[in-house]
């Protein structure tokens, strides 16, 4: 398992992040990334500490841990400019909290996001064709959740994603402990999105991809 969607206690995780690379490594995980909440007014405070720490956790505890963001709940104007400065700060991996259907996120989100340099539109609700079509476009992934509430779109997201050819990824979005899964699960969660055995390996191998242009 990769997984590319992680809180820690720098936003509303409930682990600091060498427990939650401890407890990803023992479950399986090959490779996360930690990618805690931010907007303006505390990206300068968050992404530098985790990428400090994330450079001695990899060194330290056999599994890649990435420095990353999740930009939440950011007016959509704004969504690119703090994309840019996430990445200048160290982030490797840029997540913006897409339009799920249990949060009041600002309409508007996922586009602007999908104009915006970032690597993953995460748990994207009722995304459309055109918005999908635009992922598939700028080679952004769309994420298939793993974290209730958020999931409840999957399967809407597989099949705009499938008809747009827009690539997928799948995380866990942890924010405790039990949200960490497994391949096993992953692969039931992907299956019971509706994507086939081969769908979900090519998925997976998109998660591999993102890794690769991180470590770079």
């Amino acid at each position: 398992m990769i997984d590319l969607h992680t809180h820690s206690i720098f936003s509303d995780g409930e682990l600091i992040p060498s427990e939650l690379a401890r407890r990803a490594k023992v479950i399986g995980c090959r490779a996360i990334a930690i990618t805690d909440h931010g907007d303006h007014s505390n990206i300068d405070f968050i992404v530098p500490r985790i990428v400090n720490v994330c450079r001695k956790l990899s060194a330290a505890c056999a599994i890649a841990v990435f420095p990353g963001i999740e930009l939440t709940h950011v007016p959509p104007e704004y969504i690119c400019e703090l994309s840019m400065e996430a990445r200048r700060l160290g982030a490797k991996i840029i997540v913006v909290h897409g339009e799920t259907i249990v949060e009041p996120v600002p309409p508007g989100t996922n586009a602007a996001a999908l104009r915006s340099p970032i690597d993953i539109l995460a748990h994207p609700g009722l995304i459309t064709e055109q918005e999908a079509a635009l992922a598939a476009e700028r080679h952004i992934f769309l994420e298939i959740s793993a974290r209730k509430g958020h999931s409840l779109t999957n399967g809407h997201v597989v099949g705009m994603a499938r008809r747009c050819k827009a690539g997928l990824v799948l995380n866990t979005d942890t924010h405790a402990p039990g949200d960490l899964i497994g391949d096993d699960q992953a692969r039931k969660i992907a299956l019971g999105a509706g994507l086939t055995e081969e769908e979900a390996v090519v998925m997976f191998k998109n998660s591999e991809f993102l890794l690769e242009k991180a470590s770079l």
